[in-house]
């Protein structure tokens, strides 16, 4: 298991190894044609970029990773932990037509229908049943964390699919790590309520702050359930923004990145 650093010109992304059947990455800054503080591989279609430089920046990954941008579905993110079963009929839904609805997390059993999900220090989490041929991508902040929305994703698939938890493989991607997630009480106080005990190897005390680890969280929520087969990207976006967008280091003026997944195949 591991999560590598795979480039293609100026292009890179991270990819994981228990997704190798599937085409998915986990984005980076580099690789795209937008400018100034989107520079430059901007995926996000509301952050004031030009519509044709986030095209273009779709075209560039998509060609790289094997996904066609017209057969995207994009999450409408609002911090919950709602998940969605999508396919076919929901293809262009975000980068060709408005996302009516809000959602965090997509599934689906539909070959070429690509789950997009969006994060700038927040926690994407892609999941994949080799069995049952079905994906899901998850948008987990703190507050999706705290409601355990990557293990909903995995029982949301085990209705719609008839997954089981222990044959699904889970990647955790680039988010904000523990060494830089500093929070008042509300956010440990959150995962307390809701993982309990088990909570506490996440949190760490810094005087009247405290420093929580999103991807341990979310790890800890899909073994609860039986996922074993994880993979977690070493990267902090907030450590490194000239890599990866960080909303702590540098606001709203910037871009977002991706977490793409495809199984592929051809549409029955």
């Amino acid at each position: 298991m591991s999560v590598t650093c795979v480039k293609k010109g100026n292009l890179e992304y991270l990819s994981s190894s228990l997704l190798e059947e599937t085409a998915h990455c986990f984005s980076t800054r580099y690789g795209g044609v937008s400018q100034g503080h989107f520079a430059s591989l901007n995926l996000g279609v509301h952050r004031g970029d030009s519509p044709e430089n986030v095209h273009q920046n779709y075209g560039i990954l998509g060609q790289a990773v094997g996904f066609d941008p017209a057969h995207t579905v994009f999450t409408k993110q609002i911090h919950t932990d709602l998940i969605e079963r999508v396919g076919r009929d929901q293809w262009g839904r975000g980068l060709l037509r408005e996302v009516e609805e809000g959602c965090d997390g997509l599934v689906t059993n539909e070959p070429l229908t690509a789950l997009t999900v969006f994060s700038a220090d927040c926690t994407p989490v892609l999941l994949y049943d080799p069995v049952q041929k079905a994906i899901g991508a998850v948008h987990a902040g703190w507050r999706g964390t705290a409601m355990k929305i990557a293990a909903k994703a995995v029982l949301k698939m085990t209705e719609e699919f008839g997954s089981r938890p222990e044959d699904i493989h889970a990647a955790i991607g680039p988010c904000i790590g523990q060494c830089c997630f500093e929070t008042h009480n509300d956010v440990p106080d959150a995962m307390l309520a809701s993982y309990g005990e088990a909570a506490k190897g996440c949190i760490c005390a810094v005087g009247e702050k405290f420093r929580v680890d999103l991807k341990g969280l979310n790890a800890l929520s899909l073994r609860e359930l039986g996922v074993t087969r994880i993979d977690i990207a070493a990267d902090c976006t907030a450590c490194a923004p000239h890599r990866f967008w960080s909303h702590r280091r540098v606001g709203n003026e910037r871009g977002s990145l991706a977490a793409v997944i495809m199984l592929k195949g051809e549409m029955g």
